[in-house]
């Protein structure tokens, strides 16, 4: 016969106990992570992000996101699709930016644009935008420095 260190109704709570706790469990080992594309303002301005990509149907722009300084943002929700992602980011306090040779389209207000080329023809601006690459990371996040911006001390 084995032996039990504590009585029967006592191991019978602890099964009930335990068996009210499986379902909580798998519930939270189901929810799927957190997967988004964040950027952060390291800085003491206050900057401005445009952000270029690819999606499903060619190359997408899009821009403002306004940032306080030392405040981070979701730029897009959810797992990322691709490896790189371009970023061209204004700022609004000490002038300068944080760009690269990535040529994309751009306008001065809210905007999403369609395509890269003809910038200019189609009445948009033709901004530089640095490379982003997550490494087929399902999130990222980017940090904007008073160091990694072009020009920066």
């Amino acid at each position: 016969m084995i032996s039990f260190p504590f009585s029967s109704t006592r191991l019978v709570r602890l099964c009930v106990w335990l068996a009210a706790l499986l379902p909580a469990g798998s519930l939270l080992a189901a929810a799927p992570a957190l997967a988004d594309l964040r950027l952060c303002n390291m800085t003491s301005s206050r900057v401005g992000v445009s952000l270029g990509y690819r999606d499903g149907q060619g190359w997408v722009t899009e821009g403002w996101w306004n940032l306080n300084s030392r405040s981070c943002e979701t730029l897009l929700k959810g797992q990322l699709a691709g490896r790189f992602y371009y970023v061209y980011a204004l700022d609004y306090d000490r002038g300068g930016d944080w760009s690269g040779r990535s040529f994309m389209c751009t306008r001065e207000r809210e905007f999403t644009i369609r395509g890269t080329e003809d910038c200019l023809a189609r009445g948009f601006d033709r901004s530089g935008f640095f490379e982003v690459d997550t490494g087929e990371q399902q999130s990222w996040t980017i940090q904007l420095t008073d160091t990694n911006r072009a020009g920066g001390q």
